[in-house]
């Protein structure tokens, strides 16, 4: 197309460990270099996660590719795609969504079962490949996912995370819970947080919120959370996750803190048959609980990995059907460092999303 321009605004790190840097030169790959499979999304919005800000600070044991265009929850329109891309779902003028996982193979033994996020083959959103802290991006037709008519932009990119809707709806489907059971959601008044309480209550299940402070505990409230445990006043979160599920314990704990006491604690408020989803990332840490009490109880750990194609379209759907709202605060491309200051301090209550420059 004649009107795709051949430079761009985007947020590049450099190298590991650099200073963010927002360029206003970038280069804009154009429709004729697109590869087939390929397609070049001008973005609308990009949400900001804990994730971006490992792979800007490159503090995992796994190693982004350097120079980096972050982000990984974008959401923009298709303007180009690949010549001799066959079969695509998509096409020009559809708005889509760009997740972490931007690519797998389709074809081998864990894309085969569902696990398309553990391909040999994946290429990730932000982290190996440039993501969406840029006005445009390159994805791939097959694994962009449309986004519902009626569903906003901003607020779509928010589910579409890597760490908060997709991968927490996938957590809460995969935990096998049952309507009616408790599940324990510790930092539920963030990003992922409140998206969670409300996945959790759109499934019929009974939500304990652990967080802090007035303002977070009102949000999670008002989403529809039975119990708060404030983690700065309780002296003992394990017999206040206890007492709050009538004195058994929970059914269930999605822990997504980088923390590994979140581990830790988790096995101990759980009753017997309880199940604990891992889907935090902590880099170093270990997950630590006592074996004894694993077996005696019959606890079931289970690690979480963002979703796959469908858990996107699932996870979209529910919230295009009015059942997840998403309460994100508006910033620029420009604002990005402040953002990551934001994340770093625990004082975001609900989501940051980045607006593209016009």
């Amino acid at each position: 197309m004649s009107n795709i321009p051949k430079t761009q605004t985007a947020a590049v790190v450099p190298s590991h460990g650099a200073a963010l840097e927002i360029r206003k030169d970038h280069p804009v790959k154009q429709s004729s270099e697109l590869a087939p499979g390929e397609c070049l999304v001008k973005l609308f919005c990009t949400g900001v996660c804990h994730t971006d800000l490992h792979a800007s600070k490159d503090d995992w044991p796994l190693h982004a590719n350097t120079p980096l265009v972050g982000g990984h929850e974008g959401v923009g329109e298709i303007v180009a795609i690949g010549e001799h891309t066959s079969e695509s779902p998509v096409k020009i003028g559809d708005r889509v969504g760009i997740k972490w996982l931007a690519y797998s193979c389709l074809n081998c033994e864990q894309c085969r079962n569902g696990r398309e996020q553990n391909c040999p083959k994946a290429k990730l959103s932000g982290f190996t490949i440039d993501g969406t802290f840029a006005q445009y991006t390159v994805s791939y037709v097959h694994h962009v996912t449309p986004i519902p008519q009626n569903l906003d932009s901003n607020a779509a990119a928010s589910i579409l995370c890597a760490v908060r809707g997709v991968t927490v709806y996938r957590a809460l489907k995969y935990s096998r819970s049952k309507i009616g059971e408790w599940v324990v959601l510790p930092g539920a008044g963030g990003g992922l947080g409140h998206l969670a309480v409300q996945y959790a209550v759109a499934m019929g299940l009974r939500v304990v919120a652990i967080d802090s402070g007035h303002e977070k505990k009102k949000l999670c409230m008002e989403l529809g959370a039975e119990k708060w445990i404030d983690y700065k006043e309780a002296k003992d979160i394990v017999q206040a996750v206890r007492e709050a599920c009538g004195g058994e314990g929970a059914h269930c704990a999605v822990v997504t803190t980088a923390d590994a006491s979140g581990y830790t604690q988790a096995v101990d408020y759980l009753r017997p048959g309880g199940t604990l989803m891992a889907v935090g990332l902590p880099g170093e840490a270990k997950l630590e609980a006592s074996i004894f009490f694993t077996v005696f109880k019959s606890i079931n750990i289970l690690g979480s990995y963002v979703g796959n194609r469908q858990d996107a379209v699932e996870a979209l759907d529910i919230a295009s059907s009015g059942k997840v709202a998403v309460r994100c605060e508006i910033k620029g491309l420009s604002d990005l460092e402040g953002a990551y200051d934001a994340l770093k301090q625990g004082k975001v209550a609900g989501r940051i999303v980045l607006e593209m420059p016009k």
